[in-house]
């Protein structure tokens, strides 16, 4: 009972020392005090999740897993709440401001660019580095999660062309708000804010009640955040306690060199983003360390979009290149994730001697290529990156069961690919805002 007592006294002490700042002004003091607390609850769900996990049963363990987790179920919901009224807000009024389809083909062009580039030297990247490393060599395969993999099986029966199309295209705006479907709310809103720019005069009212609407929502965004290290550390102690620590040494050497992976994907991204953003590329980074630490801690992009939304028009961004380029980079901008995809894929290839893969680079190659195109269809499907290396795979004669051998591990790797996805939407619409001249002064 005391044990649990301490953990609520800690949650609420975060939440009152947070709250306490609401009517400070926004400086950068109290941005880096954000992400102090985000990294302080991460540090103590470490320490919480480590002695339950030690000190208590295995049932009693799980059971303390769910439960603490339900602290960062609340702070997910909340911005979950807030996610389609400002994609739909922000991109229709950013569709509207840019003036016409000449504009948003210029502009979206341009992000597709980046985007496609982006996945094809992340893609790239993995699949070099898992040939280089070979991790899967010598892996045990006796050990597979059975239970999460046919769960993971059922959510990938469904990938085909057919599914591709129904995720992209809405039947219902209602129901894609309903659902956060991200790409789905994009359609709707880039069809609704170009019929406002033809619509002329008569479509200024709604112009400015849905700007308007947009900075109330994003008023919403702040006191949000406030919740995020109470999130931040349900999500590390729930996590802990389940797996332990010690799983992060069974599978040392996967981890390392995936993570040594997302370490020079970092620097390839940041120094392209340096030749665009010259001395402007460190505010960047620190404007974004509050969202990116929260996306490495709850292993969600969905949970930073509305603050990440908020940085980069702090940092200078035109709100309306923010508000269309996020959105698209959500769904097909997702540099850690795709780097993951052959990294994970050649790894089970290698775990289970799969030969018509690991000695032939053309397949390899070929894979890739298809990656490129699936990972498109299925943003914002919990363990995305694993549904994608199963469907995917499959085709190439990858083994169902060789997920169960990383599934263990999959939340330690999503917090760093999570991470990266965030990075790199940032930098993109960052650059896209530069190209158009677009990038102004920090606020």
């Amino acid at each position: 009972m005391y044990f649990a007592d301490r953990i609520l006294y800690i949650a609420n002490l975060t939440i009152y020392k947070n709250c306490c700042m609401a009517n400070v002004p926004v400086t950068p003091q109290k941005k880096s005090k954000l992400t102090l607390w985000i990294v302080v609850a991460m540090i103590l769900g470490i320490a919480v999740g480590y002695f339950v996990h030690e000190y208590y049963a295995v049932a009693t363990a799980k059971t303390f897993s769910t439960n603490i987790n339900l602290l960062t179920t609340i702070f997910l919901r909340l911005v979950q709440m807030i996610v389609a009224p400002i994609v739909f807000t922000t991109l229709a009024v950013g569709i509207a401001k840019l003036g016409d389809m000449k504009t948003v083909g210029r502009v979206g062009g341009k992000a597709m660019l980046w985007f496609i580039t982006a996945s094809l030297v992340s893609l790239s990247l993995g699949l070099l580095l898992v040939n280089i490393f070979k991790p899967g060599v010598g892996a045990d395969i006796k050990h597979t999660d059975v239970a999460a993999v046919n769960d993971l099986l059922e959510k990938s029966k469904g990938f085909s062309l057919q599914k591709f199309v129904e995720h992209v295209v809405p039947r219902s705006v209602i129901e894609a708000m309903a659902n956060n479907e991200i790409l789905q709310l994009v359609v709707f809103s880039i069809f609704f804010g170009i019929a406002l720019t033809a619509v002329g005069k008569k479509g200024e009212p709604i112009i400015n009640a849905l700007d308007s609407l947009a900075h109330v929502i994003l008023k919403m965004v702040g006191y949000v955040m406030y919740l995020a290290p109470v999130g931040v550390f349900g999500a590390m102690a729930a996590a802990i306690a389940k797996n332990g620590i010690g799983i992060l040494f069974t599978f040392g050497k996967y981890l390392g060199e995936f993570y040594l992976g997302l370490l020079i994907l970092w620097l390839l991204l940041l120094g392209v983003g340096y030749l665009f953003l010259k001395q402007r590329l460190i505010p960047l980074v620190k404007r974004i360390a509050a969202p990116m630490g929260i996306a490495f801690s709850t292993a969600s992009s969905e949970a930073v979009y509305p603050k990440l939304v908020e940085e980069l028009e702090r940092f200078g961004c035109s709100n309306k290149i923010v508000s269309f380029i996020l959105p698209l980079g959500y769904s097909f901008n997702l540099d850690g994730s795709m780097m993951y995809m052959t990294f994970a894929s050649m790894f089970i290839a290698q775990a289970f001697n799969i030969t018509g893969i690991t000695g032939d680079v053309s397949q390899q190659i070929i894979m890739l290529l298809v990656f490129l195109i699936t990972s498109k269809g299925i943003a914002g499907v919990p363990r995305a990156s694993l549904v994608v290396v199963l469907a995917t795979g499959a085709m190439f004669g990858l083994p169902a069961e060789g997920v169960g051998l990383i599934l263990a591990i999959d939340v330690f790797c999503d917090m760093g690919r999570t991470m990266t996805n965030v990075l790199g939407n940032a930098l993109a619409t960052s650059v896209v805002s530069k190209w158009e001249g677009e990038l102004k002064h920090s606020a």
